[in-house]
This record gives C-alpha cells, sequence and structure tokens, in this order.
C-alpha cells in the first residue's frame, strides 16, 4: 500500500532570533537611525563610581588591562570574566612603560568598545578623551562592559 501524504496547508512560522551572550544595551538606550547609540554613562559621570575612578586616576595601567582581559573574554567566550583577571599583565606592563604616552593604547579599546556596543562616535572622540579625561574613560568604558556582564 503506498503512504498517502497529506497536502501543506499553513506556511512554516517565524522563531525568535537566538541572542548570544548578554545584553549589550542593557539601559536600553534610544537607538538612531543608523543604529547607533549613545553611552550609557556620559564621560564625566565617573565620578558616581568613586572606587574605580580613583583607581583609574592613580593605576590607570590596571583599569586598562582589566577592561582589554573583560573585553576579550567576552568575545572570545561570549561569557563575562571569571574572577577579577591578572593584575598585572603584559598590557599593563607596556601601559606603564609608556607612561604619558599610554593614552594612545587606549584609544583602539575605546574603539572595539563602541564597535561592540553600537555607540556613536569616532576615531578623533576617542583620542580625546583619552588623551584629556583618561580617568573618566576608563570608568566609562568599565562601566559599559559591566553592563553587558551583569546581563548574564
Amino acid at each position: 500500500m503506498a503512504d498517502i501524504k497529506q497536502p501543506v496547508s499553513s506556511q512554516p512560522q517565524s522563531t525568535v532570533p537566538m541572542q548570544v551572550g548578554g545584553n549589550r544595551n542593557a539601559k536600553n538606550c534610544p537607538i538612531g537611525p543608523d543604529g547607533k547609540r549613545d553611552w550609557s554613562f556620559g564621560l564625566f559621570n565617573c565620578f558616581a563610581r568613586c572606587g574605580l575612578c580613583c583607581l583609574s586616576m592613580w593605576c590607570p595601567c590596571v583599569v586598562y588591562s582589566k577592561n582589554r582581559q573583560r573585553m576579550h573574554n567576552l568575545q572570545a567566550q561570549g561569557t563575562p570574566l571569571v574572577g577579577d583577571g591578572d593584575t598585572f599583565d603584559a598590557h599593563c606592563c607596556i601601559y606603564c612603560v609608556l607612561g604619558d604616552c599610554s593614552w594612545v593604547l587606549q584609544i583602539r579599546t575605546r574603539e572595539d568598545i563602541r564597535e561592540r556596543y553600537s555607540i556613536r562616535g569616532d576615531a578623533i572622540g576617542d583620542c580625546v578623551a583619552s588623551w584629556c579625561c583618561r580617568p573618566c574613560a576608563l570608568t566609562q568604558e568599565r562601566r559599559e562592559i559591566e553592563l553587558e556582564e551583569n546581563s548574564f
């Protein structure tokens, strides 16, 4: 006896796309027509996290290094960094060796953060923020990363 196939009477339904990782816009900042948004925290809102701001002021190499470690882990593993990471690694040492020119390293990390979270900005803005307001920029970057980490 032959199998009788029933005719298809409906179309497949759409499914909700899978979202990998944490929420990259945890504060639900408005997204513009260009698909970009503003930073979740203003550059001078760094004083709301006084301890982190002070660490960024007196030990920027440590904050820079930890920001890089956290971003790398989110990009490579899709999960937050377990523990606090290494305090002194190669990035921290290079940042220290460069001294007053170390802000140049921060530009690339800031750009990576803007790209990951679809934040408005450009290389000139990254350069100015990193050079003129290093502690505030490092604090702003850390807080943006923490928002995604806390959404897991």
